[in-house]
């Protein structure tokens, strides 16, 4: 449905209501992908101590579900809510999940989980009908629309890994999550608020948000620059929102429901009453009602242990894949994923020639994203870990020569100290946390923290770096690498895509899969190169973290932005939506494998009840290994696309009707 009301005016050639979407979506954005950055972190290192395997499972289960749930809340807003009354459930499961996250326990933990599972799946495909629902049909700016609104999304997502993920990392988990329960309240309130407390709202978050970014930055000046950056551009965005709303906000008709009128409103959220405790069981994998908390697992630990006894690569990978896979949210999302795929193929079967041919593109480059998130999700995993434990995060204030061999100082404990003996015994990225959470609380004038150890220097030390605390990037705090690069190269593609349009030698869909994939491969092959080039005791040099992420954000652009386009363009209009709920469960099964691909990183914590994590040295060879590995399978994958792109080219019979 298109529509344009009557009163609705423009700004900068887009209807008013597009800016107020824009922010709430961004408020959105900050609370979701602020808890994402810390979610890995807090299983590991938090009050659940989970172990890499069990963190990374929890997190595909997670992050499948949370791609599998928009697919219904689409369908219950088209046939009775409307996009609007949606959102708003949406908003407020979302918030009431982030807050229930600040509680420890694991009941309400693996409740959190569920409430913005469910949430999600009202509030984020709904917000962007509502984005489409502002042009009339034909628009020719409704493209321009959805990239100012995607840009709001990046916005979002980069303020949340600076904000909610520094300070849970600093200064406590609870108050991170607390963060991102206000963003999503935030976000809510400008959606559904009157457009002069829209604007009060607007103003004051952007001032808000950039007084925090001023305050709590660590002591480096890349950081610095990045906050400035972030806060110059969400001021901008606060100024054109507020203008543009001076002249009105969203049409009363914008995300109504169908009919005019909300249907079995009390029946959805009954539905929503019962749902939310089956997906606290499915995102726990049940394991809330087992003893032990162990999750539950169709296939038994002896037969996974009896296949892994076959040796080699498949058997590894086999038993890998089987651990996960017969967990319960495994179990729903293969069985989802089947029954889809084979209706799929049935209409696909049923169509004419060119439409089937058409359909079979869609199929065959839809396996190809599938393969492209899987390895890109390694970010909020693996990656993350990675950058925690091996990436030298701080800048030094000064190093241990000579001189200091023999003496007992006191320093604040940081990063440069993993992997480095202190009184006979390696520091450990365990005891760095340990310390940390033992001396919260323990901040000088400024609110830095502000404690220090003794560390008794040995011949070893020397080169040895010290720093303050502050000096000390959040490993968090690289989750915003990728939106950043997102707001600078999203527009330098999207006007390189239209100048050689114009030239008639714009890559076509499967040559621009090809591209994606091959440069997601690269961007792991700079994480395989500097785990190579490691230092002695493990640490690899950030720039090869920051290479790796902006050929992964330059393949993103290439591939995600030209997906949903191609199922819309390619898939016959009786089956359109079908086959974007596919595109999306085909995520979720992305999200899952990335899980499953992570367990090969997974680093043992140590046995009999011990905790902790290897040194750097015991680590970087597993993330080295690993890396590798997914990087010749994304180039490989990558030239098997670009093989396959002049027949699937013609396939696509661009320049033909259907009905030919």
């Amino acid at each position: 449905m298109s529509t344009k009301a009557s009163s609705q005016r423009d700004f900068l050639g887009h209807p008013t209501g597009l800016f107020v979407l824009f922010f709430a979506e961004m408020w959105e954005r900050f609370s979701y992908y602020g808890m994402r950055a810390l979610l890995v972190f807090y299983m590991i290192k938090g009050f659940l101590q989970y172990d890499d395997s069990r963190a990374y499972g929890v997190y595909g289960a997670y992050t499948a579900l949370v791609y599998m749930t928009p697919f219904f809340g689409g369908m219950l807003a088209d046939r009775l809510l409307g996009a609007r009354v949606a959102v708003i459930i949406g908003g407020l499961l979302m918030a009431a999940g982030h807050l229930v996250m600040t509680i420890q326990s694991a009941m309400m933990f693996y409740l959190a989980l569920a409430l913005i599972i469910a949430g999600n799946g009202f509030f984020k495909p709904n917000i962007s009908a509502i984005v489409g629902q502002l042009y009339p049909a034909g628009s020719t700016k409704r493209d321009g629309g959805f990239t100012i609104f995607y840009m709001g999304v990046n916005l979002g997502a980069t303020l949340s890994p600076l904000i909610c993920g520094y300070i849970g990392e600093t200064y406590g988990w609870h108050y991170g999550f607390g963060l991102a329960t206000i963003g999503m309240m935030i976000g809510l309130a400008i959606f559904i608020m009157p457009t002069i407390i829209t604007q009060l709202l607007i103003g004051a978050g952007a001032v808000g948000t950039a007084i925090t970014l001023y305050l709590f930055v660590p002591d480096n000046t890349v950081a610095m620059f990045i906050n400035a950056f972030v806060a110059i551009a969400l001021a901008i965005a606060g100024i054109i929102s507020i203008r543009a709303l001076s002249l009105g906000g969203i049409p009363p008709e914008a995300g109504g429901p169908p009919d005019g009128k909300v249907k079995m409103l009390k029946s959805v959220l009954l539905g929503i009453v019962v749902g939310v405790p089956l997906l606290t069981l499915f995102v726990s994998d049940f394991s809330i009602l087992r003893e032990g908390g162990e999750p539950l697992r169709l296939i038994s630990e002896a037969t996974i242990e009896e296949l892994q006894k076959g040796g080699g690569v498949v058997a590894e990978i086999g038993s890998v894949f089987l651990k996960e896979i017969s967990k319960p949210a495994g179990i729903l999302l293969a069985i989802t994923g089947f029954l889809a795929f084979g209706y799929l193929l049935v209409e696909t079967f049923r169509l004419e020639k060119i439409a089937r041919q058409r359909m079979y593109v869609v199929l065959i480059l839809t396996f190809f994203s599938m393969l492209f998130f899987s390895f890109f999700e390694q970010a909020g995993s693996s990656v993350n870990n990675f950058t925690d434990r091996n990436v030298d995060r701080v800048v030094e204030d000064r190093i241990i020569t000579e001189s200091d061999v023999g003496k007992t100082i006191q320093i604040q404990p940081t990063q440069e100290q993993l992997g480095y003996a202190n009184g006979g015994k390696i520091f450990t990225i365990t005891q760095l946390d340990s310390l940390r959470k033992q001396n919260q609380g323990t901040e000088d004038k400024q609110g830095n923290p502000d404690f220090t150890i003794d560390w008794q220097v040995s011949p070893e030390n020397i080169g040895m770096g010290i720093a303050p605390r502050k000096a000390e990037l959040a490993a968090s705090g690289f989750q915003a690498v990728n939106p950043i690069f997102i707001l600078i190269f999203g527009l330098i593609f999207t006007s390189l895509w239209s100048l050689l349009a114009t030239r008639g030698i714009e890559p076509s869909t499967p040559y621009k899969f090809a591209l994606g994939l091959i440069q997601l491969g690269l961007g792991f092959a700079a994480f395989w190169m500097g785990a190579m080039n490691a230092d002695a005791r493990g640490m690899v040099a950030v720039g090869w973290l920051l290479l790796g992420y902006m050929f992964q954000t330059t393949g993103e652009l290439c591939l995600s932005p030209v997906g949903l386009s191609m199922i819309t363009r390619l898939s016959p209009k009786v089956l359109v939506s079908t086959v974007m709920g596919g595109w999306f469960l085909a995520a979720a099964f992305s999200q899952y494998l990335a899980a499953i691909i992570s367990q090969f990183t997974g680093v043992s914590h140590g046995g009999n009840g011990d905790k902790t994590i290897p040194a750097p040295i015991e680590t970087v060879g597993i993330y080295r290994d690993v890396f590798q590995k997914i990087a010749i399978a994304a180039i490989a994958s990558g030239v098997v696309c670009l093989l396959l792109a002049p027949l699937l080219k013609k396939c696509m019979h661009e320049h033909e009707d259907e009905t030919e």
